[in-house]
């Protein structure tokens, strides 16, 4: 029997021409053609999507929106799940880093490192971007995939407010001719939610080669680890209440973030301080990294159902949806873990499905579900834990979350994704929840039967960060369309451009940004580099719940109104906006922004 991507079966000759379409379509991917150039062989329509043409669209010949061939069904449940080894430090780097750029050694920073200049690292890592192959599942083949250090996802660094680091990133990619169909093998690695000078934040269009292919093959990037605000509003050590946690690092390569990331360049970087210790012992006292404190990536791939092997699709520009799941780079895999608390770090990684998670009890007559408590939202603690039913995740959202196995010693549970989404450019709004049991189980967890030791605090009485005020009045106020035009994804009417800003920010000011989807029935999850919003009202309404927090990544929803907050501190230089639907983000919808000392703001953007 024959299934398309959702399910439903399809004749042998439908599917024979889904596969064939894919292949064809892997090939333009993996021949490196541009859309102007599919344009000029008449086979992009003026709506951005290729025509339909029997043996190239996905869409010929069915009133399916994405006819996509089912890949390979796989076991569920017999691998472990992944946790990634911590990034340890190096005693010294040769040559040292320098503020100015040391291009004759081979380095591609163009500007000045603020960050080492202001502080000077006392932790040095090398990080190195590999090909390598990954056993994702048993039930398929080894899978070539684009690693950090080789392997996807990452190693977890581990970072410590007041112990500024510095990690020199490595280009050993192969050639585009060797890339197994899709990537490119030009990097810049982004920081994600990092307080980071403008030259380390892996701005889209700070990349560089690999070694062989280019004379620029590495770059350090300085990460301060220093509170927002330390120049300005809280010197000099910053604000403890804008505290960082959860943090993760991805290449953001313009165009090609999508084909990157997809391809295995992920990994997370996690903030301690005096009080999220990452010891149950002492300050918060949140469960005790590594052993009850584990991070978590969610993200959906295809596979070719005749050969086995991962592939991209990139000739739906509404966004990509994978049927397979995978968790830490597992294809649904089991966790062990002990009748206690547990803190988990979500992450959506994309590149464009969203998810509703829930814990999940399989029974005999049905399924239950679980309560737990949900401590951060995004890459900050919540003022105090909330006790929910479920998290949403947008892509590039992370939402930490505290579980309590103590009564399932000897039981199973399951995170289970509940959110019914068909296409790429998001889900149905209202959103479709399906009945606990009949979503994706994306990951088995095995409780043992203890007893065991669990010093942790009680979530329903913990206490957290306050929120900072959203004071002063905002001196400017910016209003961000987000839409299609002439088949990519533009704001404000424009496309991404690297070369000049939008608009330039005035350091150490306030500002007051209105955001409108005007693209229909697609759903956008906007990201901010270098400061972090807080939302002051949706379609009008203030926030409640979850949504009382700081965060860096806002789902803008169909036909929605979003006010957020800003503070602009501390760092000057480029950074950028963008949708992290990571298709979105590579055909057009990111701009670039400025912060200098002085500055025009009455500009519009």
């Amino acid at each position: 029997m024959y299934f398309n991507v959702f399910g439903e079966k399809v004749s042998k000759s439908q599917h024979k021409l889904m596969c064939d379409a894919a292949e064809n379509r892997r090939q333009i991917v993996a021949a490196g053609l541009t859309r102007r150039d599919l344009v000029k062989a008449g086979l992009l329509t003026s709506a951005g999507y290729l025509v339909a043409k029997k043996g190239l669209s996905a869409r010929w010949g069915s009133i399916i929106p994405v006819a996509q061939a089912q890949s390979p069904p796989v076991k569920p449940f017999v691998q472990p799940m992944t946790i990634m080894p911590t990034k340890l430090p190096v005693p010294v780097l040769i040559p040292a880093p320098q503020v100015v750029p040391n291009t004759a050694a081979g380095e591609a920073r163009t500007r000045n490192s603020q960050g080492l200049a202001l502080f000077p690292p006392v932790n040095l890592y090398t990080l190195n971007a590999l090909p390598s192959l990954s056993i994702m599942s048993p039930s398929l083949p080894p899978q070539y995939i684009w690693g950090y250090d080789g392997i996807s996802p990452g190693p977890t660094f581990v970072g410590y407010y007041g112990t500024p680091q510095l990690v020199r990133q490595f280009n050993f990619l192969p050639p585009v001719a060797d890339n197994g169909g899709f990537g490119i093998p030009q990097i810049t690695t982004h920081l994600h939610n990092a307080h980071a000078p403008s030259e380390s934040d892996g701005f889209a269009c700070d990349y560089f080669g690999a070694l062989g292919q280019s004379p620029l093959y590495w770059y350090d990037q300085s990460y301060p680890n220093v509170l927002a605000g330390f120049s300005s509003t809280n010197p000099p050590n910053g604000d403890i209440n804008e505290s960082l946690s959860t943090l993760w690092y991805h290449d953001h390569r313009i165009s090609y973030t999508a084909q990157n990331t997809y391809k295995g360049l992920i990994g997370f970087h996690l903030l301690f301080n005096q009080f999220d210790t990452g010891n149950e012992t002492t300050g918060f006292r949140l469960p005790s990294f590594p052993e009850f404190d584990i991070p978590m990536v969610f993200t959906d791939k295809v596979f070719n159902p005749t050969t086995g092997l991962m592939y991209f699709d990139l000739m739906n520009l509404d966004g990509i949806l994978g049927d397979t799941f995978l968790v830490n780079g597992v294809v649904q895999p089991f966790l062990n873990v002990e009748p206690r608390k547990y803190r988990f770090r979500w992450l959506d990684a994309g590149p464009s499905r969203f998810y509703i998670l829930f814990l999940t009890q399989l029974t005999k007559t049905g399924a239950n579900t679980i309560p737990f408590w949900q401590i951060s939202n995004d890459g900050n603690l919540l003022p105090a834990p909330i006790q929910v039913t479920n998290v949403e995740l947008g892509v590039a959202n992370r939402m930490d979350v505290i579980v309590d196995f103590t009564n399932f010693a000897g039981q199973t549970l399951y995170i289970e994704n509940r959110l019914q989404q068909l296409l790429g450019r998001g889900p149905l709004n209202p959103p479709t929840i399906l009945p606990a049991g009949t979503g994706n189980l994306l990951l088995q967890i095995n409780v043992g039967g203890g007893p065991v030791k669990d010093q942790s605090g009680n979530p329903a009485t913990m206490t957290f960060y306050p929120l900072p005020s959203t004071t002063p009045t905002p001196a400017v106020t910016r209003v961000f369309e987000f839409d299609r035009l002439q088949g990519q994804w533009s704001i404000n009417s424009q496309f991404a451009e690297c070369d000049s800003p939008r608009f330039t920010i005035t350091q150490n000011t306030a500002e007051h940004w209105v955001f409108k989807n005007l693209s229909g029935d697609w759903e956008h999850p906007i990201h901010i580099h270098l400061e972090e919003y807080q939302l002051l009202a949706r379609n009008g309404v203030p926030p409640s719940g979850v949504e009382v927090a700081r965060k860096d990544v806002v789902i803008l929803r169909q036909n929605e109104v979003v006010e957020l907050f800003f503070r602009f501190r501390d760092w000057t230089g480029r950074y950028p906006l963008h949708c992290h639907n990571v298709v979105h983000e590579d055909n057009a919808m990111l701009l670039r922004w400025d912060i200098e000392p002085e500055g025009d703001t009455n500009r519009t953007p």
